[in-house]
């Protein structure tokens, strides 16, 4: 082995990303993830692009590079611009009862890609793969899924638009038809190789990738897309998704259907710093949407890792590393105005504020945040999710 290979090597045991584990020895290095993928980055004429198609202005996490890679965008763009409608895929693997942030990001931004080009959704709550990764019963997942539903309700979906549906409950029929389709095509060494998985993993990991392909393809949902075969689909998820999507992209050609293009963003750091996402195993590496204002700004200044230098003194010298700065990292994410960001980075990279005072702010932006969604959560009802989660046409989806 030269010396390059092992330098590879060695970074590749130092960075972990698959949809099972984000792990690093250091920061993530996104440029080095976009060349492994393959995938491109998202530049700021697609940024320019999307504001003109959709005449409104860009999402914060689209501004700010929150969502920095994209397989094929351009072409849902150019459908999109010549009148050809699409539809929003995205989803959540139901293992713990209350979401925390991180989980919130792409909810969040696929809520503004729905609004903003009036198209129709799909979300997939993947009750069976947690039952299968996490060691939890059937009827737990199947809970959970629930509880989850809730919490992407509140983000504010159109329900006239938007179909939940859980793999326990929805699987079989057309989507199964679609699952075998695309079984057939990938061998067990080409999901070993885009996966990982050894013979000590059971069979319902091996199996479980064309469940979560299947819903890029329109046919899936007969009860919305019926006689819309070539309908495009647009999947808002985190990179650590990808590798489903690159097994999705190279099987669809092959069985009649468009690849579905991708839009990925960045991981939500945890609070102690920028070697993995938050985690919900750890519930002091996350704000979740259920703490109070109190365990917010606690766990802020107790957890949040610090940019700042060690002495007030030494800090107004120097100012604050904004690189590892854990709360000008979450309030790039979440403090909507650009200019009082930017006045911040400024100041606290020069030593003008002290990190007591970023953290102050912070816990205000979050707090606000985390209570306007607890108050949006306790209006959804059980009724509601049932709506949701209804079988049924969709007629206004594109008005």
């Amino acid at each position: 082995m030269d010396k390059n290979e092992e330098k590879q090597r060695e970074e590749e045991r130092e960075q972990v990303v698959s949809p099972w584990e984000v792990s690093s020895s250091g920061k993530i290095d996104y440029d080095k993830l976009i060349d492994k993928f393959g995938c491109q980055r998202l530049d700021q004429s697609l940024v320019d692009r999307v504001q003109r198609l959709t005449g409104r202005p860009p999402h914060v996490f689209l501004r700010r590079g929150v969502f920095f890679a994209h397989r094929d965008l351009n072409d849902i763009l150019d459908a999109y611009e010549k009148g050809e409608k699409f539809y929003l895929y995205t989803g959540r693997g139901p293992s713990s009862e209350a979401l925390h942030l991180g989980h919130l990001v792409p909810f969040m931004f696929t809520k503004y890609l729905q609004d903003a080009f009036k198209v129709p959704l799909v979300i997939q709550l993947t009750d069976d793969e947690k039952c299968m990764w996490k060691n939890l019963s059937v009827e737990e997942s199947q809970r959970l899924a629930r509880e989850n539903a809730k919490d992407i309700i509140a983000c504010g979906f159109d329900v006239t638009k938007t179909f939940i549906f859980s793999d326990f409950d929805y699987v079989g029929g057309a989507f199964y038809k679609n699952m075998v389709k695309v079984a057939k095509c990938v061998t067990y060494n080409k999901v070993v190789g885009i996966f990982g998985f050894t013979g000590e993993d059971h069979i319902g990991k091996v199996s479980f990738p064309p469940v979560q392909a299947v819903p890029s393809f329109p046919s899936s949902f007969p009860h919305l897309f019926s006689g819309k075969d070539h309908l495009r689909c647009l999947i808002p998820c985190a990179i650590d998704q990808d590798p489903y999507f690159r097994m999705t992209r190279d099987v669809a050609p092959r069985i009649g259907y468009h690849k579905p293009a991708l839009i990925e963003s960045s991981f939500f750091p945890a609070l102690q710093g920028e070697t993995g996402k938050m985690s919900a195993s750890d519930p002091n590496s996350a704000i979740y949407v259920t703490d109070s204002a109190k365990v917010i700004k606690n766990k802020i200044n107790k957890y949040a890792f610090s940019g700042g230098q060690e002495s007030v003194e030494l800090h107004r010298k120097l100012g604050a590393n904004l690189e590892v700065d854990i709360p000008v990292k979450y309030l790039s994410f979440f403090l909507e105005d650009d200019a009082e960001l930017e006045h911040i980075k400024k100041e606290y990279g020069a030593g003008g504020m002290l990190t007591g005072e970023v953290k102050q702010r912070l816990a205000q932006v979050l707090t606000e945040l985390v209570e306007r969604h607890q108050v949006a959560r306790a209006a959804v009802t059980d009724e509601m999710v049932d709506a949701f989660m209804a079988v049924r046409p969709l007629p206004n989806m594109f008005d």
